[in-house]
């Protein structure tokens, strides 16, 4: 049997390579080449290990005729395009916890940078003054320190906080109570977090929902003299802004590891007073180097030789046997996570997944995983379904699993449901006769929708004229409709709508439909 052939492309521990020919790879390392050299030689390997130089382009994958699988060493995977590695039936892997504490330790690094100023105190030290009057720092112990993102790595900055007598303020839409209490830290919203801490470090994923999550209103909220820490991903804060506040003093000081921009060779906040930065450097220490190649080479190297799937970003962990039974009830559970996901805000204390009559027979733990990796791949484009029971566990989320073998209205039915502030909340799918999943049931309303691609959600009074008048507001915005589903609790009350549509909606049109008379909620759904 011809054994995978592996290339290593970019700088990683030399144990990996070691790793791949113990467990009956072939391994080639060469780095450094251009995306030319690279596209030659690609169509040669089974697996392709890599850090952040290499870039696995549409080009790449095209060329890559006998790639199986990417592995790459770290969390972040801009460097791959991963929906059209999936189109070719190619595995992306990531370590995502590898370099967690290295990560953390960097934050409270910056942070003690911060209060004492060291990088300019040595500098000028160094320049032959002795600046002994001209530097006032700040103490950390009894500081409140306001963490933005309580996952992971937030929760190992927490602790470390902790142990720095400081205060600690979490804000972090999965987190629990319970969780908090366990972590030793206050739970609080973002604008509560603003307004007390003296410390502020940012530990969330780059999404539509984080992005420019310290806007310039938001730092306008901070308490005067405030100190920011950010070591989680480039724009996650409004550079222009913080450069101004940096300069009003508003923002007593801010240590930037990551920037929108990288290599970020010059920059808006460069020459600031009390800046202090490096070159995204969280990861850069020999145990965390060491960790995430021998992690990526043990993952690589157990999917080549054995099928084993670990930590995949597009491909779920299922064995041989249970795959084909298993796929189609794990695409409708990955759309109803989504569609909970998507549709609820707020806390999420405990999720519950409900497998009714044929469902209950097979295992119902893929179809566990795919529920919370919908319903978590909205906040974090980083979560599957290896993470996502992981992710849930370490933001104290109850997961509930329940089977009931007695068919209802349907042969078998995954059902979704959420505690929420406003009580219970559940989606409910089936699967017809061709396999294909199907919403049947949306909190509490008889409805039949296919969940995919770009949709629009409408809850309005069920008063006569209203279709009439959103089909009008739509055609005006030249949005095609593809399909279009209606459920009502009861004639003349509230209905409930699901429009499939050919592209995105924009802001200004959701706007005008919340307008609508009758109209309660309007949201964009994408699947």
């Amino acid at each position: 049997m011809t054994k995978p052939r592996v290339l290593i492309s970019d700088k990683m521990d030399p144990n990996a390579a070691k790793i791949f020919e113990e467990r009956g790879c072939d391994v080639d390392v060469i780095t450094g080449e251009t995306p030319e050299q690279l596209i030659a030689r690609i169509g040669d390997y089974d697996g392709l290990a890599i850090r952040s130089s290499t870039k696995v382009t549409k080009e790449v994958l095209d060329a890559a005729t006998k790639l199986k699988v990417i592995g790459r060493a770290g969390i972040g995977v801009d460097n791959v395009d991963i929906p059209y590695a999936s189109s070719k039936g190619v595995v992306v892997m990531n370590t995502p916890f590898g370099n967690s504490i290295t990560t953390a330790e960097h934050a409270i690094a910056m942070m003690f940078a911060l209060a004492r100023q060291i990088p300019e105190a040595n500098a000028r030290t160094q320049a032959g003054e002795w600046p002994k009057n001209g530097f006032m720092g700040v103490e950390v112990t009894g500081k409140t320190l306001g963490l933005i993102g309580a996952g992971n790595i937030g929760s190992i900055v927490a602790s470390r906080a902790l142990g720095l007598k400081m205060k600690v303020l979490a804000y972090d839409p999965f987190l629990t109570e319970e969780r908090a209490v366990e972590m030793g830290v206050e739970k609080a919203d973002l604008d509560t977090l603003l307004a007390r801490a003296d410390f502020i470090t940012l530990h969330v994923p780059m999404t539509d929902q984080t992005r420019n999550i310290l806007s310039r209103e938001n730092l306008a909220k901070t308490k005067k003299g405030v100190r920011i820490i950010n070591c989680a991903r480039g724009g996650l804060i409004d550079e222009a802004a913080l450069r101004e506040m940096l300069d009003s003093g508003h923002v007593a000081g801010a240590a930037l590891d990551v920037f929108a921009e990288e290599p970020a060779k010059d920059n808006v906040l460069f020459g600031a007073p009390n800046f202090i930065c490096t070159p995204h450097l969280g990861a850069s220490t020999n145990e965390a180097q060491v960790n995430v190649a021998l992690q990526v080479a043990e993952q690589l190297s157990d999917y080549l030789v054995n099928g084993g799937v670990t930590n995949a970003l597009n491909m779920p962990s299922l064995s041989a046997e249970e795959a084909p039974k298993l796929r189609p009830y794990m695409a409708l559970a990955e759309s109803l996570g989504s569609l909970v996901g998507q549709l609820t805000t707020g806390t999420i204390p405990r999720i519950s997944i409900h497998a009714e009559g044929v469902a209950a027979e097979l295992n119902i733990k893929p179809i566990v995983a795919a529920v919370l990796a919908g319903f978590m791949r909205v906040h974090s484009d980083t979560v599957n379904m290896v993470n996502a029971p992981f992710l849930a566990r370490e933001r104290g989320m109850e997961v509930r699993e329940v089977k009931t073998e007695r068919a209802g209205d349907y042969h078998t039915v995954i059902r979704v449901s959420v505690k929420t502030d406003a009580g219970e909340r559940s989606v409910a799918g089936s699967l017809f006769g061709n396999g294909e999943p199907r919403l049947v049931e949306l909190f509490g309303i008889k409805v039949e929708a296919e969940l995919k691609g770009h949709m629009l959600y409408i809850v309005n009074e069920d008063v006569p004229g209203f279709i009439g008048r959103l089909g009008t507001l739509l055609g005006e915005n030249a949005i095609n409709i593809g399909t279009f589903n209606l459920g009502r609790r009861e004639a003349g009350g509230e209905a409930v709508l699901l429009l499939s549509v050919d592209s995105p909606v924009p802001g200004s049109l959701l706007e005008a439909a919340r307008g609508l008379a009758g109209v309660k909620r309007v949201m964009a759904l994408a699947f």
